[in-house]
């Protein structure tokens, strides 16, 4: 190896060094504490905000206009579930591209009251 070659490359690291050197130091993690409160739910709000939802939850048999695929009934879901199906919707993690889309719009507050609707319906 040339000695530029060399000289190059050791100043580059000496730089990337000293870059990372100053950095302040990471803050500690903050101690563990009890996960937030759920809100709570506005069923009459959240009446409001299934009017999407009905579309294809709401069909006499629970089907889809699709009849490739059947749609499950919501209506009387508990409220943890419901819950909880939105929020994996909204992070990815249950995959539909509907309900991921539908629930990528809504707040935590919009699923605290959609769920407190649905899980009312009897």
């Amino acid at each position: 190896m040339r000695p530029l070659s060399i000289a190059a490359s050791l100043a580059l690291l000496l730089v990337a060094f000293s870059a990372t050197a100053q950095d302040p130091a990471p803050a500690a993690a903050a101690p563990a504490t009890a996960a937030p409160a759920a809100a709570k739910g506005d069923a009459a709000r959240g009446k409001g905000l299934t009017y999407t939802c009905r579309g294809c939850h709401g069909l006499t048999g629970y089907k889809n206009a699709y009849p490739s695929y059947h749609v499950p009934l919501i209506g009387g879901q508990s409220d943890t579930y419901l819950r909880n199906a939105l929020n994996e919707y909204r992070n990815g993690n249950r995959k539909h591209p509907t309900m991921q889309a539908q629930a990528q719009s809504f707040s935590e507050q919009d699923i605290a009251d959609i769920a407190a609707y649905l899980s009312s319906l009897k």
